[in-house]
C-alpha cells in the first residue's frame, strides 16, 4: 500500500504545483493589465510579487512532489530534508483547508483534507519499525533482531536461567 500512496501523492502535489503557479501567474497578469491597486500599492510591485509567489510556491510543491516520487521509486521512507518538506506540506494543507472552509466552502476544504490525509498516510506507513509487510523483501526501517547463540532450553521448552551475578554495592 505504501508505493501506490507515494505515487498518488507525487501526482497530486505535481498537479497542485502547476495549478498554484498558474493561478498566481494569472493573478499577476490580471493586476498588470487592469492596473489595479490595493490601498495605494504600486500595481507593478503587486504583479511582480504575484509572479514571484507563483515561482516560489510552484517550486515548493514540485519539490515536495519530487520527494514523494523518490519515496515511491526507492520504496524507502523520506529522511532529512525530504521528511521536513512533506511535514511542512501537510501543515500547509491543514492551514489552507481551514482558510478555504470559510472562503470557498466544503468542496475546497474536502480537497485539502484529502491531500493532507494522503501526505500523512505516506509519512505514517513508512514510520514502522517492525518491517512487517515491506515490499521488496526486507525491512526498510533498520536492523533486525540481534543474532547470537540460542539460549539453552529445558525439557519443557522454557529458557534455562543464566548465571546470576550479585548486585554491585551502591554505598561503601
Amino acid at each position: 500500500m505504501r508505493r501506490p500512496v507515494a505515487w498518488v501523492v507525487a501526482v497530486v502535489l505535481l498537479a497542485e504545483a502547476l495549478g498554484i503557479a498558474a493561478l498566481n501567474w494569472f493573478m499577476a497578469m490580471s493586476v498588470d493589465r487592469q492596473h489595479m491597486s490595493l490601498a495605494g500599492l504600486d500595481p507593478d510591485r503587486m504583479s511582480m510579487s504575484a509572479r514571484v509567489g507563483a515561482v516560489v510556491f510552484g517550486l515548493y510543491f514540485a519539490l515536495c512532489a519530487l520527494v514523494a516520487l523518490l519515496v515511491a521509486v526507492r520504496n524507502r521512507p523520506p529522511a532529512g530534508l525530504g521528511r521536513v518538506l512533506l511535514v511542512s506540506a501537510a501543515v500547509v494543507h491543514a492551514l489552507l483547508g481551514a482558510v478555504l472552509w470559510g472562503l470557498s466552502g466544503w468542496p475546497a476544504f474536502l480537497y485539502m483534507v484529502v491531500v493532507l490525509a494522503l501526505i500523512v498516510l505516506l509519512l505514517m506507513t513508512y514510520d514502522r519499525t517492525d518491517g512487517v509487510g515491506a515490499e521488496g523483501g526486507g525491512d526498510v526501517s533498520g536492523p533486525g533482531p540481534q543474532e547470537g547463540p540460542e539460549p539453552e532450553r529445558r525439557e519443557d521448552d522454557t529458557p534455562a536461567a543464566g548465571p546470576v551475578t550479585p548486585p554491585a554495592p551502591t554505598t561503601p
